[in-house]
């Protein structure tokens, strides 16, 4: 795990919550009492602020919001889709919910809307690899696929593990094609990363993103301020990307 990954994995709300309560641990056992209790203190409060589906639905709000999803039909038609890889939260349709396959919808079933839409004659996928196996864009294509887009309109970008490689390798593949209008898919909560990553490259890309995530559940008994451990899960992606802008920002990716 290089370092950046560890320091991603620990900002993690229960993640970084659990490292400054035994941390506090080490310090009382010093007898750092004071320093201790303020660390465990904070440590608790983090922890409790994210499993609050009010903190979830406003901070991931902010970002879903953003760029809000449109219909098939609403959106122009432009020389292509491009796609990039990723999964949040298996294409659940809402995280304060179980996941059900019959109403997930994945990054790959927004884009063959928009192909069955005549949005567009051609979809880009973009992602490679993450665990050296097959890569997120072949299996992309696998489900563009079943879902009726011909592999002839399909072509493969599987060399990005990133959300900043996304944008420049697949900007040299829209480069040898002439493109430049195209509906760029991702979910709602990483479009604003993903859009600023491909208008660095000098892109103007028009956001298509899959439907929000996290919103209200139809659910009488939900409530806004009491802990929930699906909040605090969603967690972990809502605070990665607010990190990731903000690396993207200060290394000039977006």
């Amino acid at each position: 795990m290089s370092v950046s990954e560890f320091l991603t994995n620990l900002v993690v709300p229960l993640n970084l919550s659990i490292t400054l309560v035994l941390l506090a641990l080490v310090l009382a056992i010093i007898r750092w009492r004071k320093t201790a209790a303020l660390l465990a203190t904070i440590g608790l409060a983090w922890a409790v602020f994210w499993s609050l589906p009010t903190s979830s639905l406003w901070a991931g709000g902010l970002l879903e919001q953003r760029y809000p999803h449109q219909a098939a039909d609403a959106l122009p038609s432009v020389q292509a889709i491009v796609v990039l890889g990723g999964n949040t939260a298996n294409g659940r349709q809402n995280w304060f919910e179980s996941y059900d396959r019959k109403t997930a919808i994945l990054r790959t079933d927004t884009a063959a809307q928009l192909y069955a839409a005549g949005r567009a004659p051609l979809v880009i996928v973009s992602g490679a690899a993450l665990d050296g196996g097959v890569s997120e864009a072949r299996v992309m294509a696998a489900s563009l696929e079943r879902d009726g887009v011909p592999s002839a309109a399909i072509v493969q970008e599987d060399h990005s593990l990133t959300t900043h490689q996304n944008a420049v390798y697949t900007a040299r593949l829209l480069r040898q094609r002439n493109i430049q209008h195209f509906l760029l898919v991702t979910s709602a909560l990483h479009m604003p990363r993903a859009m600023a990553s491909f208008q660095k490259q000098g892109f103007s890309p028009i956001p298509a993103p899959s439907p929000a995530q996290i919103v209200v559940p139809e659910k009488p008994d939900f409530s806004f301020w009491l802990p929930d451990w699906r909040a605090l899960e969603a967690s972990r992606s809502i605070v990665k990307e607010y990190l990731g802008l903000l690396v993207y920002w200060t290394r000039g990716w977006a």
